[in-house]
């Protein structure tokens, strides 16, 4: 499906401003759609010159309440209209004011009531909001139905006046209190005329005992409010939306625990100072799922930073023996030894610094694949390098495949290449949604005659096809390379990433 930004520049010249504010208004539009329990539609005329007389609109962008059966179960998303089959579109564009059709519209045996409402952006009427409400479930009037539909209209209003919504105040508006969530209604002066069950509820939590309606509002937040800098930044929001300043959402801790998100909006239509709208949501219980999900991973890298000192010690220990042992043999299986528990605490290095268990493994390979030539002989003259990301995967794949990557790198180095003799080992890796495929490759002398993998006895090889089978699930072939250019060994490794990401 189109997006609002692939219509407007298929069907409209807007320029980037005005497309702006469209996608501005689809932002706040639901909260809109909730308050007046109706389905809103953003139409845009096809030819603007021609609208004031009449012309096609087409629908670009549609919200349905969560307050509300739907007027449209359908999607109505790219349907054209002419003038004529809605009449209140051009008329909307051209009188500059929110028009309502006198008689109830059938549509598909649904009665409903539709409103157009202007969007004005830098004076100009860039579009139309129709507003269309499905009259077939009766609804009783109630205080919040009439608190709900006045804070409706007038914030329909200062949208054809073009003052809502205000480019300050988008940056959070997907994270911010919503109608259900809790709203209170003040007038002009501040005072509480009307406080939704929710919003109270969230004022009980935070101490307030009393009802909300009569009171002023930002005193009795600020004396709720355990910091007192919170406590004087949230009364400022809700006075700079009394003063007509678009707000932000805000977050705050009561003196009695709960946590709160206030979002406060200012209603001035027609320009005239009407009060102000505060959406609040007590997120107390959420917070505390955040705090326990923080300590849990706290908890997990402090485990992992342990882990790695653990290791480190072994190695360190290993290190030492190897030195006091005389026999060659056993000093290379030490030292052997050494790299590949310092490989694996490399890892764990990695993840006690992850927020999320997942390594880098770019970064950690170019950490631990130095310490390859630490085993070879010092006569070695043997480069690695490394071609392609791997990018980042999840703990569970990087620790065995750090330590097959080093395995078979130690491995070229130790056998492809006889004493003294210069060559290079390249790991070359490429990636896809599904897979991570790696090729190892050396230019040295290539595998014996006769090898086979299967049969293959030495300890190397027997970690790294026990890892690449039941660790990470994957495939290794070993071939010898014998091109008209160069000739060596190849290692094929491929590893399924979808069943681990």
């Amino acid at each position: 499906m189109s997006t609002l930004s692939d219509l407007l520049a298929e069907n409209t010249g807007l320029p980037g401003e005005a497309a702006d504010h469209l996608q501005a208004v689809v932002a706040e539009w639901q909260l809109l759609a909730d308050l007046s329990f109706a389905d809103f539609l953003l139409w845009v005329p096809v030819s603007p010159e021609l609208n004031a007389q009449g012309g096609d609109f087409v629908c670009v962008a549609q919200a349905r309440p969560t307050t509300a059966p739907t007027a449209h179960p359908e999607d109505v998303v790219g349907t054209r209209f002419a003038a004529g089959e809605h009449p209140q579109l051009a008329r909307a564009m051209r009188e500059v004011r929110i028009c309502r059709e006198e008689d109830p519209h059938w549509y598909r045996d649904l009665p409903m009531r539709r409103e157009a409402v202007p969007v004005t952006f830098a004076g100009n009427v860039i579009a139309v909001l129709s507003r269309e409400t499905n009259l077939a479930a009766p609804r009783v009037p109630s205080p919040l139905e009439v608190a709900y539909l006045g804070s409706a209209g007038d914030l329909c209003q200062m949208i054809a006046d073009g003052t809502f919504p205000s480019a300050d105040s988008q940056s959070d508006v997907h994270t911010s209190p919503r109608v259900g969530d809790g709203l209170i209604r003040l007038d002009a002066s501040g005072n509480v005329v009307f406080a939704s069950p929710n919003g109270l509820s969230a004022y009980h939590r935070m101490g307030h005992e009393a009802d909300l309606v009569g009171t002023r509002l930002a005193p009795v937040t600020r004396s709720l409010i355990r910091d007192p800098f919170d406590a004087t930044e949230v009364a400022h929001r809700i006075l700079d939306a009394l003063d007509g300043k678009p707000g932000s959402r805000t977050e705050a801790d009561s003196r009695r625990g709960a946590v709160v998100l206030f979002r406060a909006l200012p209603l001035r239509p027609h320009g005239q100072p009407a009060g102000a709208l505060v959406l609040v949501r007590d997120v107390t219980e959420v917070k505390r799922r955040d705090r326990a999900l923080l300590s849990k991973d706290a908890t997990i890298r402090e485990i992992h930073h342990r882990v790695k000192n653990n290791l480190q010690t072994v190695a360190a220990l290993l290190r030492l023996q190897s030195r006091r042992t005389a026999s060659d043999e056993a000093r290379l299986a030490l030292t052997e030894s050494v790299r590949r528990v310092a490989s694996i605490a490399m890892v764990h290095e990695a993840l006690s610094v992850s927020v999320d268990e997942r390594v880098d493994l770019d970064q950690l390979l170019d950490k631990v694949l130095p310490m390859v030539g630490e085993v070879a002989t010092a006569e070695s003259r043997v480069s690695i390098r490394r071609s392609g990301s791997f990018g980042v995967v999840v703990a569970e794949i990087a620790t065995p495949l750090v330590l097959v990557l080093t395995e078979l790198v130690q491995n070229a180095v130790e056998h492809a290449f006889p004493t003294g003799r210069p060559g290079w080992v390249e790991i070359a890796v490429s990636r896809s949604a599904r897979w991570l495929d790696i090729v190892i490759r050396d230019n040295g002398r290539g595998l014996p005659s006769g090898f086979s993998l299967e049969r293959a006895d030495g300890l190397g090889l027997q970690i790294v096809r026990t890892l690449v089978e039941s660790e990470l699930r994957g495939s290794l072939s070993l071939r010898r390379v014998r091109d008209s250019d160069q000739h060596g060994t190849e290692a094929a490794l491929r590893i399924p990433l979808s069943r681990r990401l």
